[in-house]
């Protein structure tokens, strides 16, 4: 029985030993690499986002911005303080999933960190439930080319961060109590 889990397979997800590969002590490969894919959508975002406070790229204009990105007419895009908060927001959920795949370290185990985890899986998740909900309904009054985008890229990419969040929390959390 392995004494770190409470399993009888041998090997852990947590430990980093058997068939998963790894160092010991160190999060699993899978652990790891959905961590550095979850990282770099978010930071990719971010800096996608850290672009708008500034311009409308890639699209052509602020009225295509807010008609394909938010929804909404010019009039209404978020400011460019919001826009900023929100680059930041999701550079540090970035750095949150990073850490949070290293148990054995302290930052990966510090509650923050791992309610962060949580937090950053759960956000996403409702994102990508609510706008598959409200676009897919079409509960909304918005452009037909941002509930198009909503439905193929937005929701579907929220979700996917979301799962790839939770999967490094759910499979560091023992590890990070000190199990």
């Amino acid at each position: 029985m392995d004494t770190t889990t409470g399993t009888g397979t041998g090997t852990t997800a947590l430990t980093g030993k058997g068939s998963s590969g790894g160092e010991a002590g160190a999060a699993p490969r899978s652990v790891r690499a959905a961590a550095v894919v979850a990282a770099g959508g978010l930071a990719a975002i971010a800096a996608l986002h850290a672009v708008w406070v500034r311009s409308p790229w890639p699209l052509g204009s602020p009225a295509e911005l807010a008609e394909v990105v938010v929804g909404t007419e010019q009039e209404a895009l978020p400011s460019a303080a919001a826009t900023a908060a929100v680059a930041g927001l999701l550079a540090a959920a970035s750095g949150m999933v990073l850490a949070g795949a290293r148990p054995d370290s302290a930052l990966g185990r510090a509650r923050l960190v791992r309610a962060g985890l949580w937090t950053v899986s759960a956000v996403l998740a409702a994102r990508g439930l609510g706008g598959l909900v409200v676009s897919g309904l079409d509960l909304q009054q918005a452009p037909a080319r941002y509930t198009e985008m909503d439905l193929r890229l937005y929701s579907p990419l929220c979700l996917a961060l979301s799962s790839l969040t939770g999967y490094v929390a759910t499979r560091t959390r023992r590890r990070a109590h000190g199990r």
